[in-house]
């Protein structure tokens, strides 16, 4: 199974959606040890992205995640829209010159937007981030691809895994961001960041099941 542009864009659509869902929740998540706003934040930025996708169709899957980085960085609060935004770019980068993307191309396209994200955030794994979420996503994708999966079972595996490292962050003690100033206290709280980012690799996998 080959991933479309259409496919995409079906994608960033149910992302919307899951957020706009998940919007208190992600939300008190972040109030606990955060800013606040993330669930109001990521509501507010991907939903600048249906419009702007809807007045502006993209012609490829690049162009896609070009556009959505752009809107995200313009709408989003914070840090958060320049970490989503690089992982877009990079997403884009690594889709470049293609017209739909073999299950390969999308483990390279989540690759590269995390190692965008590892750049830009300065962040490690055990942090309290997102990445806590995102790295082992890549690395079961990874291994499922090696071992012949489909693009169900990768991209299933990766939601799996993101689930997972996003339940692993309640006991972690943050070192990047507001909770880094709570230091012990950040300890006992599932991070904001970790859940958005499993929420948006879920919903890359319901989105693209084949």
């Amino acid at each position: 199974m080959a991933v479309s542009t259409e496919d995409v864009l079906r994608w960033l659509e149910a992302s919307q959606k899951v957020f706009a869902e998940h919007r208190q929740q992600l939300t008190d998540l972040d109030s606990a040890i955060g800013d606040g706003d993330f669930g109001i934040s990521l509501d507010r930025g991907f939903t600048a992205v249906q419009a702007e996708l809807a007045a502006n169709p993209p012609a490829d899957p690049r162009s896609v995640f070009q556009n959505v980085a752009t809107v995200l960085i313009k709408t989003m609060g914070g840090s958060s829209g320049p970490l989503l935004g690089t992982f877009f770019l990079r997403a884009g980068a690594a889709s470049a010159g293609k017209s739909e993307l073999a299950p390969a191309d999308v483990v390279a396209m989540f690759q590269a937007g995390v190692e965008g994200l590892q750049q830009r955030g300065k962040a490690a794994l055990g942090d309290k981030t997102m990445l806590d979420a995102l790295i082992p996503a890549v690395d079961a994708m990874q291994g499922a691809l090696q071992a012949g999966s489909g693009l169900t079972e990768i991209l299933d595996r990766g939601a799996a895994a993101a689930e997972t490292g996003m339940r692993a962050t309640i006991t972690m003690q943050a070192r990047k961001g507001r909770g880094s100033y709570l230091g012990e206290r950040s300890v006992g709280h599932q991070d904001a960041g970790a859940t958005g980012a499993h929420l948006l690799l879920k919903a890359a996998a319901d989105a693209w099941r084949s």
